[in-house]
């Protein structure tokens, strides 16, 4: 069963949640602050956290900063509605997704579905050793492991994601509607940023290991290509 760890200080909200999650199939824990969560982190393990930015004490947001340096743990953040400097900066942080609050225990079962339907999937022994390989860029979906000029690139789950609908894309325009689909998992919602944020934290961690080289390309209003040299 896949364990999720919910963070948040609405005591009613995690409790119908958790109820719900629980009815789906999996098994939750619940924390009330983040540092009562980050606790949990470090003695349990867990396949998702959902997290909400508005906590008192340590938020969100800070929450978030020290999950990832422990863990590189799909993170989905709930949000206020309409909040989209904390959504962007949410994801600028490495969250994987956000859904706005209120919302519906189903929706976020599905978003949460989606986000370990693609960080876990369970590839055939010959998808696990293939290997796709363009210009300095070598990616294992399988083991879901990237190397850039030979330095492995500590990528979230949707950045990996995204990272490799745009290889096996390669020289091709790929549009954000498809990234949104095929590496996020649901569609592109109008006016969102999320997939412009994801690709720039990817373009910024291949420019740490190689400034003189960034293979993604953006066609502005349109989306992004992988170079091929």
């Amino acid at each position: 069963m896949q364990n999720v760890l919910l963070i948040d200080d609405d005591i009613e909200l995690l409790d119908m949640l958790s109820e719900y999650l629980q009815r789906e199939g999996f098994t939750t824990q619940l924390a009330h602050s983040g540092n009562d969560g980050l606790a949990l982190l470090r003695i349990h393990s867990f396949d998702i956290v959902i997290l909400d930015i508005m906590m008192p004490g340590m938020d969100g947001l800070e929450t978030l900063k020290r999950i990832r340096e422990l863990s590189l743990i799909p993170v989905l953040m709930l949000t206020a509605r309409g909040d989209d400097t904390d959504r962007i900066i949410g994801l600028e942080l490495g969250a994987d997704d956000y859904v706005p609050k209120p919302c519906t225990p189903r929706e976020l079962t599905a978003r949460v579905r989606a986000i370990l339907r693609r960080s876990q999937n369970t590839p055939s022994p010959q998808e696990n050793n293939r290997v796709i390989e363009i210009n300095e860029l070598k990616l294992w979906p399988g083991k879901r492991q990237a190397f850039w000029f030979n330095s492995e690139l500590l990528l979230t789950s949707s950045e990996f994601n995204l990272l490799e609908v745009l290889v096996r894309n390669a020289g091709k325009l790929v549009s954000k509607t498809q990234l949104s689909e095929e590496g996020l998992g649901h569609p592109l919602a109008r006016f969102e940023r999320s997939i412009d944020v994801h690709i720039s934290r990817i373009r910024n961690k291949l420019e740490v290991i190689n400034t003189s080289k960034n293979p993604i390309k953006t066609v502005h209003g349109q989306g992004y290509i992988f170079i091929v040299e």
